[in-house]
């Protein structure tokens, strides 16, 4: 089955235009969906909009409004929100080239695939592509999705290009609103060179398909636990925090714990360390 784009438009570089098709990188997985149901008679609930006033509305009488005080609202139509468009509605400008170590990973967002949209656009697609990465270097551009102006990074992956939203300044909070609260605490040395030791046992290269989503697992084993007639449940023990005055002794048994669960394939083949830039381009 063919993946439909997010959105088609086109990719400028200065002078250079070619019509690009932007498509998502992830798909949302998740097999397990609960939906609402009466308690008694076990029918799904239907969600009806509501007036407060003169009770369920139709679909057609709801209109779009935002609030600018309390109580008042201005009201727009959809037709009015089309007719806003940005010159980043259609076209992703290339504003500025960056070393991706100057974009904190804060700031990344959802990942998405750019490519050239129909082979009249490849060639020039490719210059620009082989171009950002003989200079190893990022392109920041902004486009419009989904009602809202997002700033793009974009990269070279393979034929084509990763694209990422970037969040806004305003949308990443300070961390001192969280940090600042945390008590100075000078850290042992000797805790910290066993620390880093257990690092050291346990590094190894990333693996995503190693990761599974075991809680999903569990509902599934609860659901079919219960559609057979049998009770359910999935319990986990609540791991006892370190004390203070354990915290050395933990440490070392950490250590030692830590050092049996090397692979035969990491102790033959112990991944190089990258450059920062170069480990993160590897990201899906």
């Amino acid at each position: 089955m063919a993946i439909r784009p997010t959105w088609q438009g086109h990719l400028r570089l200065s002078l250079v235009t070619c019509p690009v098709a932007l498509y998502t990188a992830i798909s949302p997985r998740g097999d397990v969906h609960f939906n609402m149901l009466h308690k008694s008679t076990h029918n799904r609930i239907r969600m009806i909009p509501t007036d407060p006033e003169t009770g369920p509305v139709e679909r057609a009488d709801i209109v779009k409004g935002y609030e600018v005080e309390k109580g008042r609202y201005v009201v727009v139509s959809q037709d009015e929100i089309d007719s806003v468009k940005l010159e980043s509605t259609r076209t992703i400008d290339i504003e500025r080239f960056v070393a991706l170590d100057e974009i904190d990973r804060l700031y990344w967002n959802d990942p998405y695939y750019l490519a050239p949209d129909g082979k009249m656009a490849a060639e020039a697609f490719a210059v620009i592509r082989e171009a950002m990465s003989r200079q190893d270097r990022i392109a920041i551009g902004r486009l419009v999705l989904h009602q809202r102006e997002r700033m793009l990074a974009l990269e070279p992956r393979g034929e084509g290009m990763a694209a990422y939203s970037l969040r806004t300044r305003d949308e990443v909070r300070d961390p001192a609103q969280v940090f600042d609260s945390i008590p100075g605490v000078k850290a042992d040395p000797k805790m910290i060179q066993i620390a880093e030791r257990i690092i050291d046992q346990l590094e190894g290269p990333f693996d995503p398909s190693q990761f599974t989503d075991r809680y999903e697992e569990a509902l599934k084993a609860l659901i079919e636990a219960k559609e057979k007639g049998r009770g359910g449940s999935v319990k986990v023990d609540e791991p006892k925090d370190t004390n203070a005055s354990d915290l050395m002794e933990q440490l070392r048994r950490s250590l030692g714990a830590d050092s049996g669960r090397r692979t035969s394939s990491r102790a033959e083949h112990k991944p190089a360390r990258r450059k920062p830039a170069s480990a993160a381009r590897k990201r899906a």
